[in-house]
């Protein structure tokens, strides 16, 4: 009898375990205050470790602050994951370390925590709030993402690419595998991901491990020569490390978007090639926009991201670079994706990217690009793709234009910066082009362009097999006033 009792205990827990279902909940930090924000607890349902993952600390330090962003979607199957993706959100919105107008010896959040020795107390309303919240959480590990501004090998002044951990057993059973598995994708060993200890005095994660026994740990990326899109990757696989050593999570490392949402999910290449500005200005663009904009690189790319995404966004910069940077694979797979349903717009050298007469180029729009080389008089050979410095021209949009785009009546003004001037490819295969809106002023360096940009295609929209390309040659994204326009061209690439 009493073994036929064990039995119905062990097959009644075994039901309690396999119905049960992870649950979701968020509330407000220190609510009503300027420094209001959100934070996100998963419950898995199942016994097993506490994660708390913070980011965004520092203002001027948003990968740590994205990359929360996208780890808090995450499904577990184990424990709970909590996640305070943006800590200090006006220091975010103003790009400082800081907290914007706090005093100097309150101005550092990760200061503010209980020191070392001294009263358990946070000093600030948000240090406050945040502290609060962490102790009631009684977190085992607290992971605090953060940026450092050089690489610390190079410069052991920074902290940048590093794991900034404490000392103790169940620390160095993951920590060596998280740098393994980060410093795999990083080939110059000067710019590999070290250890280093211990937490700075008055820091989350120090706090943490001294007043609650936490096993805490700083991850240190580098701001310095690496695009937004590599440092939230680098901070993803540090933490999907972690979470698969704890057994809490199988999915993967790159999932960036909440499955089954229905807002429109932007995907922006900012890796190689790229200018700095534009996919700031598209951050800008779609800021209060019911979207989700991700930044994406190359092995983003590689590894199949964009099925995660409606459409991609190839800002400018160098189409050459930026095909260079992406290799044969990576412009297969943006290729694919587009040929599969997915949209694509490219600004300037995205639309250069886009072409059909290059080598390089992804030939998914049936268009050409001014770019012969002449000899110029008096002084040499001269290719026709460079017109000068950034420059206002006009353009003006067709009928078709103003349905996709918008009402803009008119001729108006937009930024230029060396937009292709593009014409009829006539290939093969590939539907012809269609114009949106044309050029009604132009800007030359040398004699040969005079009278070549006037009246040309400034934007035109075409299909690559199931999918729609939108290309746009000027930077109608760095005007506030057009950002309607670029929002409707996104759309209409990803049939919204």
């Amino acid at each position: 009898m009493q073994r036929l009792i064990i039995i119905t205990v062990l097959w009644v827990g075994f039901i309690l375990q396999a119905v049960a279902a992870e649950t979701l909940s968020s509330d407000v930090l220190a609510k009503g205050t300027q420094w209001e924000t959100t934070f996100y607890r998963r419950d898995s349902g199942v016994d097993g470790p506490v994660v708390l993952v913070t980011g965004g600390i520092h203002g001027n330090e948003p990968a740590g602050a994205r990359a929360a962003e996208h780890i808090r979607h995450w499904p577990i199957k184990k424990g709970r994951l909590i996640v305070v993706p943006r800590a200090n959100i006006p220091g975010l919105k103003a790009g400082t370390r800081y907290l914007p107008g706090e005093s100097e010896n309150l101005h550092d959040l990760n200061r503010n925590f209980p020191m070392t020795d001294e009263k358990l107390v946070a000093r600030g309303v948000l240090a406050a709030s945040l502290w609060e919240f962490v102790e009631s959480s009684r977190p085992d590990w607290l992971i605090d993402l953060h940026e450092g501004i050089d690489f610390h090998q190079i410069n052991s002044k920074s902290v940048g690419s590093s794991i900034i951990d404490v000392k103790g057993e169940a620390a160095e059973s993951v920590v060596p595998r998280m740098l393994e598995v980060v410093n795999a994708e990083i080939a110059d060993p000067r710019k590999k991901l070290v250890r280093l200890r211990y937490p700075v005095n008055g820091s989350l994660a120090r706090a943490a491990h001294e007043r609650l026994q936490a096993v805490s740990m700083i991850l240190e990326t580098t701001s310095k020569d690496q695009p937004v899109s590599t440092r939230t990757r680098q901070h993803r696989l540090m933490v999907h490390t972690l979470l698969g050593q704890l057994g809490m999570i199988d999915g993967s490392a790159h999932l960036l978007v909440p499955a089954g949402t229905s807002e429109l999910r932007i995907a922006v290449y900012d890796a190689g090639g790229v200018g700095k500005r534009g996919p700031r200005n598209l951050d800008r663009v779609f800021a209060k926009t019911k979207s989700i904009l991700r930044r994406v690189g190359v092995a983003d790319i590689r590894d199949g991201v964009l099925g995660q995404f409606d459409m991609v966004v190839f800002p400018g910069g160098s189409g050459s670079k930026q095909a260079a940077a992406l290799g044969k694979e990576g412009k297969a797979t943006v290729k694919e994706f587009v040929e599969a349903g997915g949209g694509y717009v490219g600004i300037c050298a995205g639309a250069f990217l886009a072409a059909s007469n290059y080598s390089w180029s992804l030939g998914i729009s049936n268009h050409k690009t001014f770019c012969e080389t002449i000899e110029v008089p008096g002084i040499g050979r001269k290719s026709m793709w460079f017109r000068g410095g950034s420059a206002p021209v006009t353009m003006e949009l067709t009928d078709e234009g103003r349905t996709i785009l918008g009402d803009f009546e008119g001729v108006f003004e937009v930024r230029y910066q060396n937009g292709p001037i593009m014409s009829p490819m006539g290939r093969d295969g590939l539907g012809s082009f269609r114009s949106l809106a044309h050029f009604r002023s132009e800007v030359s360096k040398y004699k040969p362009q005079e009278g070549t940009m006037i009246n040309t295609p400034a934007v035109i929209v075409g299909e690559f097999g199931n999918g729609r390309v939108l290309c746009i040659s000027p930077h109608p994204e760095s005007t506030d006033a057009l950002n309607r326009l670029v929002q409707n061209a996104v759309r209409w690439a990803a049939r919204r």
